[in-house]
């Protein structure tokens, strides 16, 4: 088959997140603007390469004041740093899955990130448009990227978590 270029449906895609709030309980967010490019040969997952981004400004938690906080310099810096990127480096067989490794930018501060990688399979839409999909989920620290912002409870511990997990559903449209 060889390799193609896929372009992420940010429509039937999803970047999210979950982070502890309080010790006890989690909060989930995800971003609703992103895109994405995937070389990829679906016989041969090994060889692809990914690279994608979301809008730091587009974060959604379901509570408009947490969003702006998110949004501001204490977290994202929306403004300065507009969007979070990923690029693939290597990809390597895990049993029946993989796993991804790459570059991750958080407000302007790289490191390396590992993501377990499914690959969900190839179909075409009712339109004859060939698509592929992609789950991946990795965890990260949130002050390894400069998101250090936080306050202390009473009880003891701290409001916000430093173990952000992040979940990605991708689906791509091959290009002609």
């Amino acid at each position: 088959m060889g390799k193609s270029v896929w372009v992420v449906d940010a429509a039937h895609s999803l970047a999210e997140f979950s982070v502890k709030h309080m010790m006890i309980a989690t909060v989930k967010g995800r971003f609703t603007q992103m895109e994405g490019r995937i070389e990829a040969d679906p016989q041969d997952i090994t060889g692809a390469s990914f690279e994608g981004s979301v809008a730091t400004a587009s974060i959604n938690t379901a509570d408009e004041a947490r969003d702006q906080h998110l949004r501001s310099a204490d977290f994202f810096d929306a403004e300065n740093h507009p969007t979070l990127t990923f690029k693939s480096t290597r990809i390597e067989r895990d049993g029946d899955d993989y796993k991804m490794t790459g570059d991750l930018t958080i407000r302007g501060v790289t490191r390396p990130v590992t993501f377990d990688l499914e690959f969900e399979g190839t179909g075409k839409d009712p339109w004859g448009n060939e698509k592929i999909g992609f789950s991946a989920t990795t965890k990260i620290s949130r002050k390894d990227f400069g998101l250090t912002w936080n306050a202390a409870l009473e009880t003891g511990g701290v409001l916000v978590g430093d173990q952000v997990k992040i979940e990605l559903h991708l689906e791509a449209t091959k290009q002609a």
